[in-house]
């Protein structure tokens, strides 16, 4: 109860900021246009663009209205096939996700990892946590496409690699009537493989959690002990069923997970070109961005924000 009223008291109260920001910047104007105050005036318009564009952000807050959209999020990359140079766009997805959470504030913890055979990884579970984080996050769930000049190539040939991208609510606590029973868990310890010094290595503190009656499996070895990392994967678990639980009763995938496709050709949601020219494009708002490296970098705004406004008028090509 004490979420769900938080959750309802914050846009009001985002509001109620705004407006009161808003009366200060026409104090502002006033007093610049009163004293031909150049400096003033510089900073009343700095002031006014920074909220124009929180308030349009704040708009697209509103448009999350999807029962878990406030949580926070439990966001997994999967390298498709490829090895090498698919392991490593993975990576590169990893560190374009942290970024973007970190831009806005949000606070990243890593859940999982695998380790790719020779760069990059196979695939890796964060946690986003933050004001909508889940709401933000899931247009990007899907395959995502990479078109470069492979570094692992002698030949300098381009290659074309996949990963797979999945978000989910991170539940924290029992939801509804999603019941985890013990008798239902088969749970496993093993000795984590990723850094985390002697005791992690040694010790088998790492935990998997198989969900019998649906053979949904989770794991967590980051935590530096088997208790954390126990609790750590039994709110993936929940997470999976609430998951799993909305599709049943919705039968509209794409707004949980998207549709489930190869990660291949032909289902990508959007593509990232290096070569022969740069852009990233979008395939269901159809955005497009010509800086390919800021967004590597974590600018994925403008695809998010696109892709939020499309839904919300019933205009997307595909979910």
């Amino acid at each position: 109860m004490t979420r769900k009223v938080a959750h309802l008291k914050a846009p009001v109260e985002q509001l109620q900021a705004y407006e009161r920001r808003l009366e200060d910047l026409e104090v502002m104007i006033d007093l610049a246009e009163e004293g031909a105050d150049a400096e003033m005036a510089a900073e009343a318009q700095a002031e006014a663009d920074a909220l124009e564009q929180q308030v349009r952000q704040f708009e697209l807050q509103v448009l999350l209205n999807g029962k878990y959209d406030a949580y926070n999020a439990i966001l997994t990359i999967h390298a498709g096939a490829g090895g090498t140079e698919a392991q490593d766009w993975a990576e590169m997805l990893h560190r374009m996700y942290v970024r973007w959470a970190e831009d806005r504030g949000y606070k990243v913890e890593e859940l999982d990892r695998l380790a790719g055979d020779e760069a990059g990884i196979k695939s890796v579970t964060i946690a986003v946590r933050g004001p909508y984080a889940y709401g933000f996050l899931r247009p990007e769930m899907g395959v995502h496409r990479l078109v470069r000049i492979s570094p692992y190539d002698a030949s300098g040939r381009r290659h074309t690699s996949f990963a797979a991208v999945e978000v989910m609510p991170e539940i924290e606590e029992d939801v509804e009537d999603i019941q985890i029973r013990p008798e239902d868990l088969r749970i496993d310890t093993y000795r984590a493989s990723g850094a985390g010094g002697q005791h992690v290595n040694k010790t088998e503190s790492a935990v998997r959690i198989t969900h019998l009656p649906t053979g949904i499996v989770v794991s967590c070895q980051q935590e530096r002990s088997q208790m954390q990392n126990r609790a750590v994967a039994m709110t993936m678990l929940r997470s999976k069923l609430v998951e799993l639980k909305l599709e049943e009763q919705n039968k509209e995938m794409a707004q949980i997970r998207g549709p489930q496709m190869e990660i291949a050709w032909g289902s990508q949601i959007r593509s990232y070109v290096f070569q022969p020219y740069t852009m990233v494009k979008d395939h269901r708002s159809g955005v497009e961005v010509g800086n390919v490296q800021a967004v590597i970098d974590g600018d994925l705004d403008p695809f998010i924000y696109g892709y939020l406004e499309k839904r919300a008028h019933g205009e997307l090509s595909r979910p």
